[in-house]
């Protein structure tokens, strides 16, 4: 395959440019020779005829023309990618792509994105709500920049850039006779009481499950979802219990609509929120500044819960 020497070209250009090769070489302040020879060359490896001189003029051939306009297109395009990496790295323009949990969108809506949407107007959001087995195969195909998961399971092929601590603990509607007890309890004690619980593909799902095997149990909720809000419904209805991180439901209990009760089950005390990215790949710098943006707006990612 034959390769087109640009220093060749950015030759012909000039002289096209300037009018005669001599005149050509000296606005380039290379020796005429020089110009002369890497034309040479040109031609012999192209096998055509690019420049013909008529005394000091020179005239730019059929094929020449071609070259001159490809040689014009790649500074054009290598000005404009030049131009675009500027964009991209002074945050005037990009994409960013991320999941996240249904749990965390009321802390990342409430101001996080609005926040950062104002301060970088030319950067587009993408946000999908994904359960932790979701979330990890958009990672897989390259669909998102990073993920914030819950209890989501380790992947060779992924990289933790951030854990914080958030135990799952029983939520309860006010007055409940588990928020009664003035104490962390054994999961085994939800067993008589109306529950709900939320699908497998999700990290708080897997963590349930994970308590009943180790606990061998099982626990027969009376409802069963995909989620979050419905869960939230079910408990400030009165119907019932389940079980949530409680950043997820802290306004309703700062409205005094649901209670915490810890639980004293090691799986469920240490659960964390971990943000994923493909190992190996650097985050583009809409994507790092917006994970920094996040790691100092939102309470998931600023906070331990002891």
């Amino acid at each position: 395959m034959k390769h087109l020497n640009m220093r060749a070209l950015e030759f012909i250009n000039a002289i096209d440019r300037y009018g005669s090769l001599r005149k050509a070489a000296l606005k380039l302040n290379v020796d005429p020779s020089a110009v002369s020879r890497s034309i040479s060359a040109l031609e012999d490896s192209l096998e055509t005829k690019i420049l013909v001189r008529k005394g000091n003029a020179s005239h730019i051939t059929s094929s020449g023309r071609e070259l001159i306009t490809y040689f014009r297109k790649v500074q054009a395009f290598e000005s404009q990618t030049i131009s675009n990496i500027k964009d991209l790295t002074e945050l005037r323009s990009g994409e960013v792509k991320i999941a996240i949990g249904e749990g965390f969108i009321t802390d990342l809506i409430s101001s996080s994105l609005q926040s950062f949407l104002v301060k970088y107007p030319g950067i587009q959001l993408g946000v999908d709500m994904a359960g932790a087995k979701e979330a990890i195969q958009l990672l897989e195909d390259d669909r998102i920049d990073f993920a914030v998961t819950y209890a989501s399971q380790s992947h060779p092929g992924l990289e933790c850039l951030l854990e914080t601590l958030h135990p799952l603990d029983i939520i309860a509607p006010a007055n409940h006779p588990l928020t009664q007890l003035n104490r962390p309890i054994d999961v085994r004690e939800v067993i008589h009481h109306s529950l709900a619980l939320i699908d497998h593909s999700t990290g708080m799902g897997r963590l349930v499950s994970l308590a009943e095997e180790e606990g061998g149990f099982v626990l027969s909720p009376r409802l069963k979802t995909n989620s979050v809000a419905v869960l939230k419904n079910f408990v400030v209805s009165g119907s019932g219990i389940s079980f949530m991180p409680r950043l997820t439901v802290k306004s309703e209990v700062d409205a005094g609509l649901i209670s915490i009760v810890e639980t004293t089950h090691p799986v469920l005390s240490r659960a964390k929120v971990r943000v994923l990215s493909q190992k190996g790949r650097q985050l583009t710098p809409a994507a790092q500044e917006l994970f920094n943006h996040l790691l100092s707006s939102t309470r998931f990612l600023k906070i331990d819960v002891k």
